[in-house]
């Protein structure tokens, strides 16, 4: 029965592989290629649907016809099959070595999806890591559970959160190249990213019914369900309320009052919508207490799934996302003194106020002016990108 199964999963086995044509993204690829020369598990992260697992399908047809590592060696499976929930990581490995006649001296490459699905899953590729000759890749939706469980693979581990499609990945898979003559255009392609976002297949078929089934599959799978939530319409509630406040400071209090649930409830599902990559949130800029007992301010993981709750509407905030979006690797804070807020201060010390087509208010100037800091950006259009990039 796993032998058939295998097979299905990794048709490289026994035929060229052919994928669909695919738009590649080039930074994640780069990442991908690079990570082939050291051992490291590589732990693919992010919001589903953002091309994890299609990474991992061009990896994986790199290493054939690239690297001209034998098909046999490549071991593709989806860890959320009911066929093999009774299985754990290293049984089913030993299974595929048994299936090529593959002893443990010889190298492998291992490609686990849904690696969460599976419980103790670090601890099971630690054990492989360190008792077997394999380079190991494994995606997973799920923050909660790769924080929870990377103690295990400390020092042999390496995290990339795979985002939505930004603005430049956006034209690219829309097929648009703008001439010098054509710039002014920009603006206007700006804003249809600004109303699409950068989930890939969205990007490409426009789909509205593809955007709304994704937000109800990752509500259903990666909370209701795996958290055994109940009340499935307070939590849908929950999240329409965060999209309409992306890109404010939040009270835990005020939303409890308003949905007429716990301070607890609410900071729990907060958490929930934060471990499945649908919100980002950041901490207020200051010492240990501050960014402790401050509320945070919340982002959407993606513009387009914003806009299909609230509408296009607040261009301002919409750009005020897109530039956190592009600086969440740079750990940013916000800034808040005496009633005045500036947008991020990240962990280098760059300070940055986003004001889309418009001007910082006089009591925001002084702020902005007075703050001690390594350099200080004002982003007025998507030309002033290019300062934070």
């Amino acid at each position: 029965m796993f032998e058939e199964l295998f097979y299905r999963y990794n048709p490289w086995w026994e035929s060229d592989f052919q994928l669909e044509k695919i738009i590649e993204r080039v930074r994640i690829m780069s990442l991908l290629e690079k990570s082939l020369k050291n051992r490291n598990i590589i732990m693919l992260t992010g919001l589903r649907r953002v091309g994890k697992t299609t990474s991992l399908k061009l990896l994986i047809k790199k290493l054939i016809d690239k690297e001209k590592i034998d098909p046999k060696r490549i071991f593709y499976i989806s860890l959320d099959d009911y066929l093999i929930k009774d299985k754990n990581i290293s049984e089913i490995v030993d299974e595929f070595r048994l299936i090529h006649k593959i002893s443990f001296k010889e190298k492998i490459y291992l490609f686990f999806d849904e690696v969460a699905y599976k419980k103790d899953f670090a601890i099971q590729l630690k054990n492989l890591y360190d008792s077997q000759n394999v380079k190991i890749f494994a995606s997973s939706s799920s923050a909660s559970i790769l924080k929870n469980q990377k103690s295990y693979l400390t020092g042999r581990n390496t995290i990339i959160e795979i985002m939505p499609l930004d603005f430049e990945e956006f034209l690219q898979f829309k097929n648009i190249r703008l001439s010098k003559s054509d710039e002014h255009l920009l603006i206007a392609y700006f804003e249809d990213y600004m109303k699409t976002g950068g989930i890939p297949e969205y990007v490409l078929n426009g789909d509205i019914g593809y955007l709304k089934e994704l937000v109800d599959d990752i509500l259903q799978k990666d909370i209701i369900s795996f958290h055994g939530i109940k009340n499935t319409e307070l939590l849908k509630d929950y999240f329409v309320l965060l999209m309409e406040r992306s890109g404010k400071i939040i009270s835990i209090n005020k939303i409890a009052n308003i949905l007429d649930i716990s301070p607890d409830t609410a900071k729990r599902y907060l958490a929930m919508f934060e471990d499945s990559y649908l919100i980002h949130t950041i901490q207020r800029y200051g010492k240990t207490n501050e960014k402790l007992l401050s509320p945070k301010k919340i982002y959407a993981s993606d513009l387009g799934i914003r806009v299909l709750f609230t509408g296009f509407r607040d261009k301002g905030s919409l750009f005020e996302n897109y530039v956190y979006l592009k600086i969440k690797n740079k750990n940013p804070y916000y800034l808040y003194k005496d009633g005045i807020e500036i947008d991020f201060f990240t962990e280098n010390k760059t300070l940055i106020e986003v004001k889309y087509l418009n001007e910082m208010s006089t009591k925001q100037k002084k702020l902005f002016e007075e703050t001690i800091a390594k350099e200080k950006i004002l982003i007025k259009d998507i030309y002033d990108l290019d300062k934070i990039c």
